[in-house]
């Protein structure tokens, strides 16, 4: 059970990280979010007589061989959304270099996302996962539901250590029947031996009933090792540890070339089933990069 302080230090940061990214959220919802997204469903309006010029594709056909004239479906955009962020809060969030670790980011990333949802009438909801689904908060409105939200990000630790993205997409499938726009929040961090994602056959599904987006968070320096001797490393994810010797030019250049060949892998995956993405950075505004996001979308 939580003591009084250890809950006070939580709604201070909530209360820390709402004030922040409330903000943002306006700047955000003002710019490009409800552009990128409004009207992004169909919804079922009516029926009515076949008028020139309409799509034959919306005939009403059960209509037209009753009345016994040709009847058509009428539709008009869906104002409301139905937005879903998948976070990722496995260990390996926890690293970080540039003064914010990636579980950070993606908390406030995450935070912004549910704000720009509320201000814009949407229903939010939150997936969390490690290598299994952690906790699942079903879409709702609300302040009260998005401060829910807010401390889950906050404070839900893992049960598990790894990462399974497919996992998680799999759950989105089974849980969400009717569409809705998913953020996956994590570092993608999860591939074979090949280096090609294992969450293929899970995105492939999920694409096909959702509108899914891929927010990749990274740390600059786990782009390249630098050059500092030997040192012992950790597995966070898996607890495995070993000596690397970083002065090897060897060891380095291999190391470069399976992050790069990992993150090619991602984005031909990504192109294949037109998946929207951006990549962040621990060391960069992500403001800018969310906003340049949406205005693609």
């Amino acid at each position: 059970m939580p003591t009084v302080s250890s809950a006070n230090e939580l709604l201070r940061k909530v209360r820390k990280i709402e004030i922040r990214t409330k903000a943002l959220s306006h700047q955000i919802f003002a710019g490009e979010y409800h552009s990128a997204f409004k009207g992004r469903g169909m919804a079922f309006s009516e029926v009515r007589e076949y008028q020139y010029g309409d799509d034959p594709r919306s005939m009403d056909w059960n209509v037209t061989a009753r009345l016994r004239a040709p009847y058509v479906k009428v539709y008009e955009e869906e104002r409301e959304m139905t937005v879903v962020l998948l976070i990722d809060i496995s260990r390996s969030g926890q690293f970080g270099t540039k003064g914010m670790t990636k579980r950070d980011m993606i908390a406030e990333i995450a935070a912004v996302l549910s704000f720009s949802a509320i201000i814009n009438n949407d229903k939010v909801g939150a997936l969390f996962f490690s290598d299994k689904v952690e906790e699942f908060i079903p879409p709702k409105k609300g302040r009260s539901h998005l401060l829910h939200i807010i401390r889950e990000i906050i404070e839900l630790k893992p049960k598990s250590g790894g990462t399974d993205v497919g996992e998680a997409l799999r759950y989105l499938t089974n849980a969400m029947k009717k569409k809705c726009t998913a953020f996956v929040l994590s570092d993608m961090l999860d591939v074979k031996d090949d280096c090609t994602p294992r969450y293929e056959d899970a995105l492939k599904v999920a694409r096909n009933r959702h509108d899914v987006s891929v927010i990749r968070v990274y740390d600059p320096r786990e782009q390249a090792i630098p050059s500092v001797g030997l040192v012992r490393v950790r597995d966070s994810e898996t607890g495995e540890s070993a000596w690397v010797d970083t002065s090897s030019r060897k060891v380095r250049s291999m190391y470069s070339k399976w992050f790069e060949e990992v993150l090619a892998n991602e984005r031909k995956l990504f192109n294949r089933y037109q998946i929207d993405s951006v990549d962040i950075g621990t060391d960069q505004d992500y403001v800018k990069g969310l906003m340049a996001f949406f205005s693609r979308k």
